[in-house]
């Protein structure tokens, strides 16, 4: 069994480096409405091949899920490890929330589950961490050192926390009290489109928010991440914090390729 806590980041040459390149692997990103695969090249940070996307099985419980990864992995060829981003706490490999995918997982050993189902060596690891090893690997957070949050803005709010580019798993920060309930009720850009909330008063709401995240942890540096931070113009300006808070680059790749920086050695 390979799990995120004991298994540490591949150490990657540099384009100068004369080792060997760290292999290609599969990463794999299992979101409410898909999940999408491509090869990585870890090394880089960028897709050796064309990602390929299934609709998210409906009801999405972890059977039917795990047919849809041994489809995508097989698609690719060979036998090589995978890693794979789920929308859920996971601890040893056992997952202990669910977010848009069904309640079943709950208490589920995804890793075991899914080297049964696909016959390679998995490790699995909560989505948001995923993207955010990703940014600060190669995107936004690329050689800034101390305390790095990423937040992503979505349906909810996920967060993935780094010490010098070491992950701390599993903060779901999203789910701090604020305006009497968890802040991602209140703050998530669905919250913006529910409340229908013009990018000012959104960005009055995140302002709050991340507020109270830098009282509480103090990080170097804020990435934020999602589908809204293509338009970080309309409202990162907005926000006025003693952190720099900056936009994510690797948008829709950021959880793919962060996912397979936790694949397993061959």
């Amino acid at each position: 069994m390979t799990t995120i806590d004991s298994a540490p980041l591949p150490e990657l040459a540099s384009p100068q480096d004369s080792r060997p390149a760290t292999s290609t692997v599969i990463g794999v990103d299992i979101g409410g409405t898909g999940i999408k695969a491509a090869p990585v090249d870890r090394r880089l940070g960028s897709f050796s091949e064309g990602r390929v996307r299934i609709p998210t099985p409906q009801p999405a419980t972890p059977e039917a899920v795990a047919t849809v990864v041994t489809e995508l992995a097989a698609g690719f060829g060979g036998d090589g490890p995978l890693g794979v981003a789920l929308p859920a706490v996971i601890r040893s490999g056992i997952v202990e929330t669910a977010a848009n995918i069904h309640t079943s997982w709950i208490g589920t050993d995804a890793v075991d589950l899914l080297q049964q189902a696909t016959g390679r060596r998995v490790a699995v690891v909560n989505d948001a961490d995923a993207a955010g090893m990703a940014e600060v690997r190669y995107g936004a957070g690329k050689d800034h050192h101390g305390l790095v949050l990423m937040v992503t803005l979505g349906t909810g709010i996920g967060t993935g926390l780094y010490i010098d580019g070491v992950l701390v798993p599993n903060t779901e920060l999203g789910h701090l009290p604020l305006r009497g309930g968890g802040a991602e009720r209140w703050a998530a850009d669905s919250a913006r489109g529910r409340d229908d909330l013009s990018w000012k008063q959104w960005s009055k709401r995140l302002q709050r928010y991340f507020r109270l995240v830098e009282q509480l942890i103090w990080p170097d540096l804020i990435i934020v991440g999602g589908g809204v931070s293509k338009k970080s113009e309309k409202f990162l300006p907005l926000i006025d914090l003693h952190t720099p808070i900056v936009p994510a680059q690797m948008h829709n790749d950021a959880g793919i390729v962060g996912a397979a920086l936790f694949a397993p050695a061959d």
